[in-house]
């Protein structure tokens, strides 16, 4: 068997087996198959693509390139959660204790994050003493104990994927949806979760830009978990605004605990609790979504989910102090108010340039080995459809420099005005599960 002579294959568009498939992933990552013939694998599929039987097999592949988690010590389905990306997208700081409040076990390895803010592990690290790092026994234990652990990805979960992306950034092929659906689902597959709820996130600030490039993305990833024997849902979400009024680590965080406090944030507490609801389904908590909404709704008012996260933070080091009290979180030197140049209704965001903004005020990276500032980001003062006054803040940007021009500038551009009323937005769009194929 010869590289070569399957990169012609899928030149022609023909499908590979799962063998061949096989054989090219592990000649990859043990170095035996240059970077160039794998470049030009995936521009073959970027132009001929792949049926959902070799997509699987190179989801399986990949997954199997490194280390893959036996959770099978954890007592109960264990479901994971995973979203493709967004401007101030907090939810699983808000879903992982709802969901072990609720009974479910929830066990979480998370990555950092590259752009605007840091990813879920950055987040909980703007909380001093934090840990991300655990072994897999302790990992475990503290599951069955609490119902809950979330712990940075080991170094050798899915090498073969971080590889590939590494080719696909520079190669002009990472916007294929046969590789995006195989990258983000062989981390999940790898991390050892029986059930998998995906936030695929459409607009102005995702990655996807249309509806109909989300629903092929969700639908693909769908049938990777079905072909993988995990139970999958995915979910399309508008990313047209960011998500809450908190963009940045510390103040993520912040807004996460006013929602699991009760306060009323609409679009972050109902995103939060349908997915939660949809995770408790997979996991046969309850019976249907509408069922599920309306106890996790009863958990979230109550508190348990709050003390869910409380116990989650101290048992991995946490300052307990400063989720109690979260004005003990890290606080920037100067706060900026952005304007209104007239009064109207908010017409649209440019989400990006929001997330851009938030990245060069401190709270995101460049590269990988960049550090965050977790006290720094944006607050939004309105979102769309909104009313607005002249010289009215529109936002607020936190830094701990005292003038980020380039941020200023960005978000000055960010924001539409219009004199003309603006419907609200939809929150979620379509639901896809695997019967809906």
């Amino acid at each position: 068997m010869r590289m070569v002579d399957l990169i012609h294959q899928k030149k022609l568009g023909n499908a590979l087996s799962e063998e061949e498939i096989g054989f090219m992933i592990r000649g990859f990552t043990e170095g035996d198959i240059p970077d160039y013939q794998m470049a030009a694998f995936c521009m073959a599929v970027f132009f001929k693509g792949m049926e959902d039987r070799e997509i699987a097999s190179l989801t399986s592949a990949m997954a199997r390139s490194g280390d893959l988690l036996d959770l099978s010590g954890i007592s109960g389905k264990v479901v994971d959660k995973h979203s493709t990306g967004g401007v101030g997208d907090k939810t699983t700081l808000i879903v992982a204790p709802l969901v072990a409040a609720a009974g479910v076990p929830v066990a979480k390895m998370s990555g950092r994050g590259l752009g605007n803010t840091g990813g879920t592990i950055d987040k909980l690290q703007a909380i001093e003493g934090f840990q991300v790092e655990l072994t897999i026994p302790q990992f475990i234990h503290q599951v069955n104990n609490i119902q809950l652990a979330l712990a940075g990805q080991t170094g050798n979960l899915a090498p073969a994927d971080k590889k590939m992306y590494a080719l696909r950034d520079v190669t002009d092929t990472v916007n294929s949806i046969p590789l995006i659906a195989s990258s983000v689902m062989s981390k999940k597959i790898a991390s050892g979760a029986d059930g998998i709820v995906l936030d695929v996130k459409v607009g102005s600030g995702a990655f996807m830009k249309s509806i109909g490039e989300a629903k092929r993305l969700a639908e693909q990833m769908v049938a990777i978990g079905k072909n993988l024997g995990r139970e999958t849902v995915a979910l399309i979400t508008d990313m047209n605004q960011p998500l809450g009024y908190e963009i940045g680590n510390a103040n993520e965080v912040k807004e996460a605990i006013d929602v699991l406090r009760g306060r009323n944030v609409e679009d972050l507490r109902t995103l939060s609790i349908t997915l939660a609801a949809h995770m408790t389904v997979i996991a046969g908590r309850f019976s249907n979504t509408d069922q599920a909404c309306e106890e996790l709704e009863r958990i979230l008012d109550s508190g348990l989910a709050f003390d869910a996260f409380l116990r989650f933070v101290k048992a991995q080091g946490g300052d307990a102090g400063m989720v109690e009290n979260p004005r003990l979180l890290p606080q920037a030197r100067y706060h900026r108010a952005i304007i209104a140049p007239k009064a109207g209704y908010i017409q649209a965001m440019d989400t990006d340039k929001i997330g851009l903004a938030a990245m060069m005020s401190g709270a995101g990276r460049k590269k990988k080995e960049d550090s965050i500032d977790y006290a720094a980001g944006i607050t939004l003062n309105k979102k769309l459809g909104d009313w607005v006054d002249q010289n009215e803040p529109l936002c607020v940007l936190h830094s701990n420099a005292e003038h980020v021009p380039d941020a200023e500038k960005a978000l000055q551009e960010a924001f539409t005005v219009s004199a003309e009323a603006v419907p609200k937005t939809q929150l979620i769009y379509d639901v896809v599960t695997s019967a809906k194929r």
